[in-house]
């Protein structure tokens, strides 16, 4: 989270539920199949049940699933699973409280570990998503693997990106998927890789023994850019075609100017066949050529 916060948009700059109900269904109809509702927080949003609901049984929908940074997440859980969604991601930087206020600038620690609490005991699946940062939460690392020992869990370490607010602050970026993973090594010398998943931007592993795994995500470095085939539109309608653009097509604006769903899917597959070969492609295109934006803006 930027020091000075976010700027929280009036209603009407942002997608309408029903905007983006519509939206899902003409993804749908052109193959895609999961969906992921993210953020900033998701749950921000008032009644998202609501949109969930509505999304679960769109035709071609297949798994629906969350990230979320757990706060506002408990009282939906016994809800969420009864709809079956398909996984929840929580975001979770430290297992300290402290560092945790100063990495979030919240005080809301023990509110994210009751909902991952209440996750685990609902058997939702889980992926935790650690953001490894120098100087901050390196002492961390080995406690969330310590999760996985008992819990049938995923944790998973993500290279530090500069959508933090305020451009690339880091001239060299220190903690690459490399240096996390030696640093794993150096603790549980008999890791194992294990099978990533389809199209996975995570190489996973586990220590012999837990029930649950550990991934990396060279999000910075961008090696997975090759099986990526992940697109997202951000809460203001902007379509993304990897995280590093800044933005390939307007499609709040299309919808509202009355386009059909048949011309809405017309630009989708336009911007789809422009997509960028890799992350530094995309990054190289921007027009706005410093990175600015938060990851609380566009979405984990």
């Amino acid at each position: 989270m930027p020091e000075e916060g976010i700027h929280y948009l009036p209603k009407k700059e942002l997608l309408t539920f029903e905007e983006i109900a519509r939206l899902v269904e003409i993804m749908a109809s052109l193959g895609i199949s999961k969906v992921r509702l993210t953020g900033g927080e998701p749950f921000v949003r008032s009644d998202l049940m609501q949109l969930i609901r509505k999304i679960i049984y769109i035709k071609g929908v297949e798994s629906l699933h969350l990230t979320t940074n757990g706060v506002l997440t408990a009282p939906h859980i016994t809800e969420l699973k009864a709809l079956g969604i398909a996984s929840i991601n929580l975001s979770l930087d430290t297992l300290n409280p402290e560092r945790f206020k100063t990495i979030t600038r919240r005080d809301e620690f023990h509110a994210t570990w009751q909902t991952l609490q209440q996750l685990i005991a609902s058997e939702i699946p889980v992926k935790i998503n650690t953001v490894v940062m120098e100087g901050k939460n390196i002492d961390d690392i080995i406690p969330m693997i310590e999760l996985t020992h008992s819990h049938n869990i995923s944790v998973r370490f993500i290279e530090e990106m500069p959508f933090n607010g305020e451009g690339n602050h880091y001239p060299k970026l220190t903690w690459t998927y490399n240096k996390i993973l030696d640093w794993i090594k150096r603790y549980y010398p008999e890791l194992k890789k294990i099978t990533d998943e389809p199209n996975s931007t995570s190489y996973t592993y586990q220590v012999p023994g837990y029930k649950g795994n550990v991934g990396v995500i060279a999000a910075f470095s961008r090696t997975f850019c090759g099986t990526c085939n992940r697109i997202r539109v951000t809460a203001q309608g902007t379509l993304k075609t990897c995280l590093y653009d800044d933005g390939v097509l307007n499609i709040k604006e299309l919808m509202r100017s009355g386009a059909t769903n048949d011309e809405v899917k017309e630009k989708l597959l336009q911007a789809f066949a422009d997509r960028p070969r890799n992350g530094f492609e995309a990054e190289a295109h921007r027009k706005n050529k410093s990175i600015t934006e938060s990851m609380s803006t566009i979405g984990g």
